[in-house]
């Protein structure tokens, strides 16, 4: 009879125990302890997730680092077409920019007639001045025809294929150009030089002459129409026992970028050298 006292006893103490530890769960006492006993495994759970995932790393990283690579080849690729889409973008814009400057400039002249030319190439010769043009005498340019841009003179054309021409520039040594002061109604000559600089020459010492006179053709000669801007004087040079005083011209036209040009084809020079003693 002791033993099912014993045994009915055990359930008894072990029932109340447990609904001991029931309610002082509930209530909240037992939270440190059961924070101290999961510690372990808490800590044991984390350290196996970071081995994996160090070893999942370990087995996905050559995968993804050539993916990575693929991916920046790719983007390397399309920048480097949207760079040169951009780089002929602008020159589109700026062709556009340019040929309509040169329809404004004929425009504003209906007195003339002109034919349009892109220059495709330059002379090698470093001492001489010449550039080509993709117009001849197909589309009417002759020889001696003044050549100009938006910005004022060119040159004139030296000698023309069916289908293209040379341009003599202004910079040319043999080039020698009648002007005129424009605020001082003075004649003078623009002349060219072997380091491409402009010279103005024949002007009287009795001239007040300065720099930023604009100076425009004159007409005179028969070889070029008047009143076409040539450049600016940006410096003078004076000496009291010269019988003329001469200066340094800046060009309105820049040579190093040009790319087109107008050709004045209803303008024909004058030859006067049969005339010439």
């Amino acid at each position: 009879m002791k033993v099912p006292n014993s045994r009915f006893w055990q359930v008894v103490v072990f029932g109340l125990v447990g609904i001991g530890l029931v309610f002082l769960a509930l209530g909240g006492y037992l939270r440190p302890v059961l924070s101290a006993a999961q510690f372990p495994v808490v800590q044991a759970q984390r350290w196996v997730s970071e081995r994996f995932s160090s070893l999942r790393d370990l087995v996905t990283r050559p995968a993804d680092v050539a993916a990575l690579q693929a991916e920046n080849a790719q983007l390397r690729s399309e920048v480097a077409s949207l760079q040169t889409q951009v780089i002929q973008l602008q020159q589109q814009v700026s062709e556009a920019q340019m040929l309509y400057s040169l329809l404004d400039f004929a425009r504003s002249r209906p007195q003339s007639e002109y034919t349009a030319a892109a220059v495709i190439g330059r002379d090698p010769n470093p001492f001489l001045h010449f550039v080509y043009i993709d117009q001849g005498s197909d589309q009417g340019l002759q020889h001696g025809m003044p050549v100009v841009t938006n910005q004022g003179l060119v040159g004139r054309v030296d000698a023309v294929t069916a289908q293209g021409g040379r341009v003599q520039l202004l910079t040319d040594p043999s080039s020698v150009v009648n002007v005129k002061l424009q605020s001082l109604k003075v004649d003078a000559q623009l002349v060219g030089s072997v380091t491409g600089e402009l010279y103005l020459e024949m002007v009287p010492q009795d001239v007040p002459l300065k720099p930023g006179e604009l100076v425009l053709t004159s007409g005179l000669g028969g070889s070029y129409p008047p009143n076409v801007l040539v450049g600016q004087v940006i410096s003078v040079r004076k000496n009291e026992n010269d019988v003329f005083q001469s200066a340094t011209v800046q060009s309105a036209v820049d040579f190093r970028s040009l790319l087109a040009v107008l050709v004045i084809t209803n303008f024909r020079p004058i030859d006067l050298a049969p005339l010439v003693p």
